[in-house]
C-alpha cells in the first residue's frame, strides 16, 4: 500500500545547536527531543534518567483521600473486599497488583473478574450479585466503572460501597461511589491524565501505602504495571515513562513468578522491551479473556512462585494457540467479504457482521482488515441476543465521535479516538451502517485514507555509530508519543546480500552514495521492490536503527519502514 511520507517541522538551527552543546548530545538526536518536547537540559536529564522520586503525589488526584480512608476502615474493621476487573491485560494486571500488594498483609479479598461472553464488558449485574450474596462491603472496580452508574446505585442499595479505578473517558453522569479514581474527569486537578488501569490501581496502592505502611513496598509490582502500559496502547511519556522505565527494568531482573513463567513459554530471551510485551507477553494475557475466561490470566499472574506459575503458563499459552487460529480464519472471511463486494471495496469506512464469528477476536481482525484496506473498521457478532463488537481508525479519524453521532442506534459503546467497543440491537444494524458510513463519508478526505509514514529527521548514515546507537536506545521504552525515531535517507542503494525470504522480506546491504560504509537493513513484506533493488535503482528509506540479537550475538540494523524510488 503506498504511503505518504509525513514530515515532522525540523526545530530552529540555534535550539538545536544550544541543546546540543549543553548535553554534549549529536545534533540530529537533539533535534528529536525538541520535536518532543524535551527543549531544555533539565527536561532532557529527567528523560534520559527516569526516576521513581518524579512521580506526582497521589493524593493530587480528585477522592484519593476518600478512596484510602474507605480502604484502611474496611482492612481495619476486617470487611471483605472484591477486587473487580476488566479481562483485558490491563483490567487482570491491575486486579492482580492491588491483589498481590493487599493480600500481603490483609486475608480478606478475593478477586472477580466478568465473563467477557456472558457478562461483557464492566461492572455487571451479577458481578454485584456475586458480592452481595458473598457478603463483601467493598468493591475496588480496576480499569472499568466510570459508566456504571446504575450497578454502583444497586450495589449502594445492598450495602456495597465502590471505590472506582477508571482510565476511561466519562461522561455527565458520574457514579455516586465512595471515591472514583479517573484523571479524565473535568474536575481531577491530578497533573498527568494518561495512566493505564493498572496504573490507577498502582497510584492507590502507593497513597495507602504511603500513608499506612511505606510506599517501597509497591514498586515490587511495577512489572505489572509495564505490561499494562504497553499493552493498553497509553503514551509513554511523563508518568507512564517513569512506571515503563522501571518496570521493563524489573522485568528483565526479577520479575513476579507468573511473568517470569510467560516469558519463557513465549521464548522471550534477550531481554524484555515494550514490543516484547505487545507481541509476546500482552497477547498470551488477552488470550484468557478472549476465547475462555480472564480468571486464568489473572491465576497465571498472581502465582507465588515459579514452579506454580509455569503449570498455569501453559494453560494460558494454550488459549492463545486457539485466539490465533479464531484470528486468523475471522480475518480470512472477513477480508473475503470485503473483496467480493464492489461497495464494500470502495466505501469510507469498512462495517461487517457475521453471527459466528469469535467475540473474543473481533478488535484484533478489525486491525487486520486495515492493514489491507486503510480505513475505520468495525468487526460485529452476535451475543446473547445483541451485536456486539470492537471498532478500530486510522489516524486523523475521531473513532470515539463518530460512535457519538450514532449513539440513539447503541444500547452501549465505550472507548477512545482510535479503538473501541459497542453494542447494539439487531433490529438498529442496517441503520447504523448506514449511520456510520454517512459519519465517515462527510468526515474522511482522501488524503486521510492514505497511510501516513512519519519522519522525524533526514539522516546521512554515515552519522550512525555504536555511539550513536548506544544514546539512541537510551530514548526507550518507545511507545505512543514517544516512538522509536524514524529517520530518511536519500540516494540509497542495495549493494550486496539481497535476498527475500518467504516471498515477502528482503534482507540486504544497503549504502549511501558517497559513503564507503554499508548496512545490514530488514524490509519486511517488501517483496514487490525485489527486482529494482536488484538492479541497482537508487532510493531513499524511511527507516529506523535497531539492534539484533541472534544466536548470542548482536548487530546493528535498519529496520526499513517504506521504500521509495528516485
Amino acid at each position: 500500500m503506498e504511503k505518504r511520507w509525513l514530515y515532522k517541522p525540523l526545530p530552529p538551527a540555534d535550539k538545536i545547536e544550544q541543546l546540543s552543546r549543553a548535553i554534549n548530545l549529536n545534533p540530529y538526536l537533539s533535534a528529536v527531543l525538541i520535536q518532543r518536547g524535551i527543549d531544555d537540559p533539565e527536561k532532557a536529564k529527567r528523560f534520559f534518567n527516569p526516576s521513581l522520586t518524579d512521580l506526582p503525589d497521589p493524593f493530587l488526584m480528585k477522592d484519593m483521600d476518600k478512596a484510602v480512608g474507605r480502604l484502611h476502615r474496611a482492612i481495619q474493621s476486617g470487611e471483605k473486599i472484591l477486587i473487580y476487573g476488566d479481562y483485558d491485560v490491563d483490567g487482570t494486571t491491575a486486579v492482580s497488583l492491588v491483589y498481590l500488594y493487599l493480600t500481603s498483609f490483609y486475608a480478606n479479598c478475593e478477586i472477580y473478574i466478568p465473563d467477557r461472553h456472558r457478562e461483557g464488558y464492566g461492572i455487571s449485574k451479577e458481578g454485584v450479585g456475586y458480592a452481595h450474596t458473598n457478603g463483601f462491603t467493598l468493591i475496588i472496580a480496576l480499569d472499568c466503572g466510570i459508566k456504571a452508574s446504575d450497578m454502583v446505585m444497586l450495589g449502594n442499595l445492598k450495602g456495597i460501597d465502590f471505590i472506582i479505578c477508571d482510565h476511561h473517558l466519562p461522561d455527565d453522569n458520574i457514579p455516586n461511589a465512595v471515591a472514583v479514581l479517573d484523571p479524565k474527569q473535568s474536575d481531577c486537578p491530578y497533573p498527568f491524565k494518561e495512566l493505564s488501569g493498572c496504573g490507577l490501581g498502582f497510584k492507590l496502592m502507593q497513597a495507602y501505602a504511603r500513608s499506612f505502611r511505606r510506599e517501597e513496598e509497591v514498586h515490587a509490582f511495577l512489572d505489572l504495571v509495564a505490561v499494562s502500559i504497553a499493552s493498553d496502547i497509553v503514551p509513554i511519556t511523563g508518568e507512564n515513562r517513569v512506571l515503563a522505565f522501571h518496570g521493563i527494568k524489573k522485568l528483565n531482573e526479577n520479575p513476579q513468578p507468573g511473568l517470569a513463567a510467560l516469558k519463557e513459554i513465549a521464548g522471550v530471551t534477550n531481554g524484555v522491551d515494550v514490543t516484547s510485551i505487545v507481541f509476546a507477553l500482552g497477547p498470551r494475557i488477552n488470550a484468557a479473556g478472549r476465547v475462555a475466561h480472564g480468571s486464568a490470566a489473572v491465576d497465571l499472574l498472581i502465582s507465588r512462585t515459579f514452579e506454580e506459575a509455569r503449570q498455569k503458563a501453559f494453560t494460558v499459552n494454550d488459549n492463545n494457540i486457539i485466539r490465533r487460529e479464531y484470528d486468523l480464519t475471522t480475518t480470512e472471511e472477513a477480508l473475503s467479504m470485503i473483496e467480493a463486494d464492489a461497495a464494500l471495496r470502495t466505501a469510507s469506512a469498512t462495517v461487517l457482521f457475521k453471527d459466528s464469528w469469535h467475540k473474543g477476536v473481533v478488535g484484533i481482525v478489525a486491525a487486520r482488515c486495515i492493514e489491507q484496506y486503510y480505513r475505520p473498521t468495525i468487526i460485529l457478532t452476535s451475543s446473547d441476543g445483541k451485536i456486539t463488537g470492537s471498532a478500530r481508525s486510522i489516524k486523523d479519524f475521531d473513532l470515539y465521535d463518530a460512535l457519538l453521532q450514532c449513539s440513539d442506534l447503541l444500547e452501549k459503546f465505550g472507548g477512545h479516538r482510535y479503538a473501541a467497543g459497542l453494542t447494539l440491537l439487531p433490529q438498529n444494524l442496517e441503520a447504523f451502517k448506514s449511520r456510520f458510513l454517512q459519519v465517515a463519508r462527510e468526515r474522511l478526505t482522501p488524503e486521510m485514507l492514505i497511510p501516513v509514514q512519519e519522519i522525524d529527521v533526514q539522516l546521512p548514515l554515515k552519522i550512525i555509530t555504536p555511539a550513536f546507537v548506544q544514546v539512541l536506545n537510551r530514548m526507550a521504552p518507545f511507545g505512543p508519543e514517544n516512538l522509536r525515531p524514524v529517520f530518511e535517507a536519500r540516494n540509497v542503494q542495495a549493494v550486496q546480500s539481497l535476498t527475500a525470504y518467504k516471498d515477502r522480506h528482503l534482507r540486504f546491504m544497503v549504502q549511501q552514495a558517497g559513503d564507503e560504509r554499508v548496512f545490514q537493513a530488514v524490509a519486511f513484506n517488501m517483496a514487490e521492490h525485489y527486482s529494482r533493488l536488484a538492479r541497482g535503482d537508487l532510493f531513499k528509506i524511511a527507516f529506523t536503527v535497531e539492534e539484533n540479537t541472534f544466536n548470542g550475538n548482536t548487530t546493528m540494523q535498519l529496520k526499513i519502514k517504506d521504500i521509495k524510488f528516485d
